[in-house]
């Protein structure tokens, strides 16, 4: 086994290795990418994160961030600045299978998906090959 990837499982078990959101309390919204082909974490994607306005059907940045060693995003978004709406999940493929030397069928992934309840936990998995991906509410 690889050194890298015993690095990646001992981020993944040990406790103090785990991820904690950089707002200082966990964000209502979580992503997770994996990468199926070789069953490591997505690491080091860049993804944005949209809220659409409902008047104009526009979509509205509302951060962007890069996946850690776990294939997380931690701290999308703040509990206060979580509204109901319609939000997109926006993953930069083309540029995580090229700086692993692949090419990829999707240049990018987009997830839209409707925020009902605020006060929920929403998590968005994307599991991830060059010529294939899945999703589903997780939790």
């Amino acid at each position: 086994m690889s050194a890298s990837r015993l690095q990646q499982l001992k981020s993944q078990i040990l406790p103090g290795n785990k991820p904690t959101a950089m707002s200082g309390s966990p964000s209502p919204l979580t992503t997770h990418v994996l990468n199926t082909a070789m069953g490591v974490p997505g690491s080091n994607m860049a993804l944005s994160l949209y809220q659409q306005d409902p008047s104009t059907n526009t979509w509205n940045l509302v951060t962007t961030g890069t996946t850690n060693d776990d294939g997380r995003c931690p701290g999308l978004i703040a509990k206060q600045s979580f509204k109901s709406g319609v939000y997109k999940m926006h993953f930069e493929t083309a540029q995580y299978w090229a700086s692993m030397g692949e090419t990829c069928f999707y240049p990018y992934v987009e997830i839209v998906f409707t925020i009902n309840d605020p006060g929920q936990k929403y998590h968005i998995p994307l599991l991830l090959s060059r010529f294939s991906y899945s999703t589903y509410r997780g939790s």
